[in-house]
């Protein structure tokens, strides 16, 4: 895939960012609640890259109806979890696309080292590789409070803690292994959610 070089111009409060990467391929890390889905919607607009969402990938190709997305579809009308096999297709199958071609944001993909590496070799295959992986830090007390305000008040200590766990267990890792591979940029996840994409925004032009 080759890397076609642009400029787009970022606004943040009263300060114009000019950022040379609208070919970047970059990956959102981070617990629950530490504001990623918000983050990447921002930080695509003022790219002009593709946001990809898992959840909304699965739900398109479900719409869709690709033989990718009836077998998904399948599982979710079921109630199961997509087999994580069928969800590195359907991520391979995404970014295979043409208007990928300039750019995007993974956002809840991957989940573990054993996807990340696999997104590894499809991109390796491809002449292509990660440009940047963004790791959202957010202190777990911070967590516990942001996402106990959206769950239900009877269960939402034990089903955030639990998220949270999960996330420690599977996720976490993710963190050490792109850092070995020397594209991991820490972001302090904590205040508006303009300080955070300014922070953001930093990282990407420094990696441009």
């Amino acid at each position: 895939m080759t890397k076609e070089e642009s400029s787009s111009e970022v606004c943040i409060g009263h300060r114009d960012l000019v950022i040379g990467a609208s070919s970047m391929r970059i990956i959102f890390i981070g617990p629950p609640g530490a504001g990623k889905g918000t983050q990447a919607a921002a930080l695509t607009q003022r790219l002009s890259i593709v946001h990809l969402s898992t959840g909304d990938m699965l739900r398109e190709a479900a719409r869709a109806k690709t033989p990718l997305g009836r077998e998904a579809a399948e599982h979710m009308n079921a109630g199961r979890l997509v087999p994580k096999e069928l969800v590195q297709q359907l991520v391979a199958e995404r970014i295979a696309g043409p208007d990928c071609r300039d750019g995007y944001l993974l956002d809840g993909f991957p989940r573990t080292v054993e996807q990340a590496e696999h997104l590894d070799k499809w991109l390796d295959a491809q002449g292509a590789s990660i440009d940047l992986v963004v790791n959202l830090a957010v202190d777990d007390a911070v967590l516990l409070a942001r996402l106990a305000s959206r769950g239900r008040e009877d269960d939402a200590d034990d089903v955030v803690r639990e998220r949270l766990r999960q996330y420690d267990k599977l996720t976490r890792p993710l963190v050490d292994y792109y850092r070995r591979r020397g594209v991991l940029r820490e972001i302090d996840g904590h205040g508006t959610p303009d300080e955070v994409l300014r922070r953001i925004v930093a990282e990407v032009e420094a990696a441009s």
